[in-house]
């Protein structure tokens, strides 16, 4: 009796506590202290003990290892010179190899494929834990690259001049220290870097504020400015696109996550372009092309948000604005993305979140349209060869129960070559895939995808996982996962995928719906859809459980709080849970423009209505919770889950805790530890919802 009530007075304090500012547990905000380490050891060792005992464990991991590990898993390639590139994981490269084939020998069932560099090795030799993090390719020679490798997993990366010839670092080639940076190739021997040039040269969100111009064979201080960004901005960048013959080097200069001022550079001059703040820029051609996220009048005549827009370079830099409309949004439809090859560009639009893809082409300085025959009711991605020299392009094609095919296809022509397809790694016969559209509180009809068996019985008792994200315009569409599909439905699961307001799936505007202050919208629509689903009767409340991470993450600590009556079972993964301080964690400053400003009374106003870490309540019950999330990652900081999870274990709640001490923002590092920290969750799932 005095334990039971010493639990409820320390769960009053600490609810207290946080409702009042003051954090009784800052202290796990120390990334890696022996503090911090020896209670993150302590908290995994109760979740290790009690999830890996159970009978969905062992063969859930199992399964989802072999797939991940898979040799039959398409080896995605990328053309730098003559060859085609990939980077590749299995049960004997832990860490990756990155190797090169021919697209002749890439056609055949078993390539053969050219080692280039052993990761697991060098990391062997260097002593240090390398994960890949990518490699900038400098095009016109095709010889020589920066490899991105980071320690751990985390967001920081060292980058580092690799020769494709000698298949060895470049001896004294260009080198970079660890940051949260990137490099441009202007030429073989000048790079554009945007790095940690030291004291004052990072945005308050940590990343680099200068573009320098660094020649071969001098220091890194020597290094001339070509812009500088403010301390307030997100970041700086240049790229350089070429196509053609032409060549555009731009300078982009990111004030919020959304907002960025465009710097052209034309001989030795650096021009801005007079664009939409919002706007962003592309190049076809001789033409520039412009992707509206808000409605913009100009010229006299108005475009609305979601459209691709193109005028001639010259004309634009003239002050014309004589713009050809190449895709204007309806209710149901938005531009997912766009690719160019040699001659033609390639846009991947999508219906009730269902893709499709059009082509256009420049004849004699008039744009035409074509619609390409593609499967309906999945994704499309679609990815460039060699924009340069080639009309052709890689076609992808994904849905929830097909496969994942891989195609070779040509701008002008319906025809395409099957190169890769993957095995089924799951019977998908007894499945089927629909889709609802649920209400929100506003009004708004919210669309959902439900993945479960044909004689789904309407009972209410399937366990059912509900998948969600709604933020910063990031779409969540079709997919195929075996995971999913062995780990969970081929178990007797049944998958929702929620396409809620914040995220990209109808347009900007759909993003734009939830920011800031109009936030709760997002959260309204993915209790809708919760609701929608009970309503049905696919499951009930005691079955329902919801997984999310990162923005996704916030969004389950968001219905922990707020509707604990909906759900039995919470994964949240590398969250976002204090909001009253996400601006000064790591890269929070970033995502002021999606959230707002804790700082300002009027936007915490907002924030503190669903901030998930001041919204505990003392003596409340709330679903059972798993958190996940990394000590490697660098961008949403480990200490929201490790702070929401004691606040909850403080306040008497049923909690668990993961966290890697790898893998970064993915917190996983590898593919063994991917399908472990995917069985852990899986496991914890059907133990609360069957």
């Amino acid at each position: 009796m005095q334990k039971h009530m010493f639990g409820l007075l320390l769960a009053g304090a600490v609810s207290a506590s946080l409702a009042s500012g003051v954090d009784p547990y800052l202290w796990l905000e120390d990334m890696a202290s022996a503090r911090t380490t020896a209670w993150v050891n302590q908290q995994n060792a109760i979740s290790r003990t009690e999830l890996e005992a159970l009978p969905d464990f062992t063969p859930t991991r199992d399964a989802l290892k072999k797939i991940f590990n898979s040799n039959d898993r398409i080896p995605y390639i990328e053309k730098v010179g003559n060859f085609y590139y990939n980077f590749w994981r299995d049960n004997n490269h832990v860490r990756g190899i990155w190797r090169r084939t021919t697209l002749a020998e890439y056609r055949k069932a078993s390539p053969a494929w050219e080692t280039v560099l052993d990761l697991d090795r060098l990391a062997r030799d260097e002593r240090e834990n390398w994960v890949w993090q990518g490699a900038t390719c400098e095009r016109a020679s095709g010889s020589r690259c920066l490899l991105s490798l980071s320690r751990g997993g985390a967001d920081a990366a060292v980058i580092r001049e690799f020769d494709l010839t000698t298949k060895t670092f470049a001896a004294n080639g260009f080198s970079l220290p660890e940051a949260k940076g990137a490099a441009e190739w202007k030429d073989r021997d000048t790079l554009y870097v945007m790095t940690d040039f030291g004291q004052n040269s990072l945005t308050d969100s940590g990343y680099p504020r200068f573009v320098k111009e660094w020649k071969r064979g001098t220091p890194l201080a020597s290094a001339r400015t070509l812009f500088a960004g403010q301390r307030s901005d997100v970041t700086v960048h240049a790229s350089v696109y070429r196509h053609k013959t032409y060549r555009y080097d731009m300078i982009e200069r990111a004030v919020t996550f959304s907002d960025t001022e465009a710097l052209l550079r034309r001989g030795s001059e650096w021009v801005r372009l007079g664009k939409p703040a919002d706007a962003t820029v592309a190049f076809f051609d001789s033409w520039i092309l412009l992707q509206l996220k808000s409605d913009w009048t100009t010229g006299g005549k108005t475009w609305s948000s979601g459209s691709l827009i193109a005028a001639p370079v010259e004309d634009f830099l003239q002050g014309k604005r004589n713009f050809t409309a190449l895709f204007v949004p309806t209710a149901s439809t938005a531009l997912d993305d766009v690719t160019s090859t040699r001659d033609g560009l390639l846009l991947t639009i999508t219906n009730d979140v269902k893709a499709s893809l059009e082509e256009r082409t420049l004849m004699n300085g008039q744009w035409q349209s074509r619609k390409v025959a593609t499967p309906t009711y999945g994704t499309l991605k679609i990815t460039e060869v060699d924009r340069e020299h080639s009309d052709e392009y890689f076609l992808t094609f994904t849905d929830f129960l097909t496969p994942t095919s891989l195609h070779l296809a040509r701008t002008g022509s319906d025809t395409r070559e099957s190169l890769k397809t993957l095995p089924a790694f799951f019977d998908s016969a007894p499945f089927r895939i629909q889709q609802f559209f649920a209400v929100s509180k506003d009004g708004t009809r919210v669309p959902y995808f439900i993945i479960g068996a044909k004689n789904l019985r309407t009972d209410g008792k399937n366990p059912t996982l509900l998948y969600g994200y709604g933020g910063f315009d990031v779409s969540m569409t079709p997919f195929y996962s075996g995971g999913i599909g062995a780990g969970w439905l081929s178990r007797g699961g049944t998958y929702v995928l929620a396409n809620i307001r914040g995220g990209g799936e109808y347009g900007p505007k759909w993003h734009q719906a939830a920011l800031r202050h109009n936030r709760q919208k997002a959260y309204d629509d993915f209790a809708a859809v919760a609701e929608d689903l009970i309503r049905r009767k696919i499951t009930a409340p005691r079955h329902l459980g919801i997984m999310g991470g990162s923005n996704g993450g916030l969004l389950m600590g968001v219905m922990l709080t707020q509707r604990p009556d909906l759900f039995n079972a919470v994964v949240c993964q590398v969250p976002l849970l204090d909001m009253k301080r996400f601006h000064k964690l790591l890269a929070g400053a970033s995502w002021m423009d999606e959230y707002g400003n804790p700082d300002v009374p009027a936007d915490w106003e907002a924030i503190r209505r669903y901030s998930p870490y001041q919204n505990i309540q003392s003596g409340r019950t709330y679903p059972r919770t798993l958190f996940v999330t990394s000590t490697r990652d660098d961008r949403v900081h480990p200490g929201h889950a490790r702070k929401m999870y004691a606040a909850m274990k403080a306040n008497g709640n049923d909690v668990l805790y993961f966290e890697n001490t790898e893998g970064g923002h993915g917190a996983a590092a590898n593919n063994e530890q991917q399908a472990y920290r995917t069985a852990l969750e899986y496991s914890f799932l059907f133990k609360a919802l069957r």
